[in-house]
């Protein structure tokens, strides 16, 4: 089994047994036609590419470094925000910015950064918890680069011979990428950013890989919060109110394994019953669609729920 069936299945099983988080199964049929006519419009890209004339080492720089700190989003209210309306169009703003002045970092140097030298390409606090946790990631990074790519990004995208698959699979055994929780004593991966740096790289043309439909949805916070105020899930009314309140989601816990399992699983469900139609779109497109719907007011007015963690 590959890792995105090992995926599919284990949030399938929690979806299952989930009891603070559901699937509104009837919806389905009805939603995954909304969808399609979203899809229409062209979305708008998250971020623009690093600089116009970039070579394939320095797009897959691009890509990997900042899915190395594409996480977050349960601290992103407390970051300054520049002229940027979201935590992560500031943070990825910052990461243009080095690399239109200077280009991208060195393996040896993301080996060696430190969150104070972060801190000034963000324009953040050195002393915020999640500069320090950025700073790790990105360390991490590095050593992997040097210890077996011999420094290049590229490299990294090679060896997975054009299977989105594999390289999600090489990215899931770093601690730059990891993202695994434990479900009722069984495993559940997510991968979320593994998976996003195989579909950035995808959409970036840094390789045309074969299997992008293999992707699942790639979980966060974001994603089960849509669904919810669109009617698909359907969350437990406490957990609903702890999220009002602006109560942060444990880690790991049960109900943030729940809402991030069942949007999984809700979104096979899309894939599935959108399957045979004209331009039948995959989990990654559905992703996006999804996440862009996300960023209208009618979500944005409505508290999300957060975690902090680096999973997403």
């Amino acid at each position: 089994m590959v890792i995105t069936d090992e995926i599919r299945d284990a949030c399938a099983w929690v979806a299952g047994r989930a009891t603070q988080v559901r699937i509104t199964e009837a919806a389905i049929s009805q939603y995954a036609a909304s969808l399609m006519l979203d899809r229409a419009a062209v979305p708008t890209p998250a971020v623009a590419a690093p600089v116009a004339q970039a070579d394939r080492e320095a797009t897959a720089a691009f890509w990997l470094t900042l899915d190395a700190i594409n996480f977050g989003s349960g601290w992103f209210p407390t970051l300054r925000k520049r002229e940027q309306p979201t935590g992560y169009r500031t943070i990825a703003a910052g990461i243009r910015q080095r690399f239109d002045q200077q280009g991208p970092w060195h393996a040896t140097e993301l080996a060696g950064i430190s969150s104070e030298e972060l801190a000034t390409v963000l324009d953040q606090d050195p002393a915020h918890e999640l500069l320090r946790l950025f700073a790790a990631s990105l360390r991490d990074l590095g050593a992997h680069l040097l210890a077996g790519y011999d420094g290049s990004f590229a490299a990294v995208v090679d060896e997975a011979d054009s299977n989105a698959v594999a390289l999600v699979e090489r990215l899931a055994g770093w601690d730059a990428f990891a993202d695994v929780s434990v479900y009722d004593g069984r495993r559940v991966p997510f991968l979320k950013r593994a998976q996003i740096a195989a579909a950035d790289l995808s959409r970036a043309g840094v390789e045309q890989f074969s299997d992008t439909a293999e992707l699942t949805l790639f979980a966060d916070n974001l994603v089960p919060h849509v669904l919810r105020i669109d009617g698909v899930l359907e969350f437990d009314p406490d957990l609903v109110a702890e999220i009002n309140r602006g109560e942060l989601l444990i880690h790991h816990s049960p109900p943030e394994v729940e809402m991030r399992a069942c949007a999984v699983h809700a979104v096979e469900l899309i894939v599935a019953a959108l399957a045979g139609s004209s331009n039948s779109p995959t989990a990654m497109q559905i992703d996006e669609t999804l996440w862009n719907r996300g960023q209208g007011t009618d979500y944005k007015s409505v508290p999300r729920p957060r975690s902090r963690n680096t999973a997403y």
